[in-house]
């Protein structure tokens, strides 16, 4: 299966869907979240968490994490830019 990039046209509303995630333009497209948590160890649980759903959506974060901060960048990079796959993993996240 094949995925393709947002189409412009969709770009606003499904960015509109995510609106706690930074949109850049830059290399296709990609969103970006940073979380703060109390300590590494609430940091490290929601990782965790995040690493079950991209495993299930076979979607990849981008991702770095320095004791209590958790930063994550979507892109896909088959799609060489923003695709849905990224919107629909940062909803899921957002669930969390």
């Amino acid at each position: 299966m094949t995925i393709e990039r947002l189409p412009a046209g969709q770009l606003n509303a499904c960015l509109a869907s995510v609106p706690d995630w930074t949109y850049a333009s830059s290399d296709g497209g990609s969103i970006s979240r940073k979380w703060i948590f109390q300590d590494f160890a609430q940091a490290f649980a929601f990782m965790t968490r995040v690493a079950f759903l991209a495993h299930e959506a076979d979607h990849h974060p981008e991702w770095s994490n320095v004791y209590n901060r958790v930063e994550i960048t979507l892109r896909t990079h088959d799609a060489d830019g923003l695709s849905i796959k990224d919107i629909d993993l940062a909803k899921r996240i957002d669930q969390i």
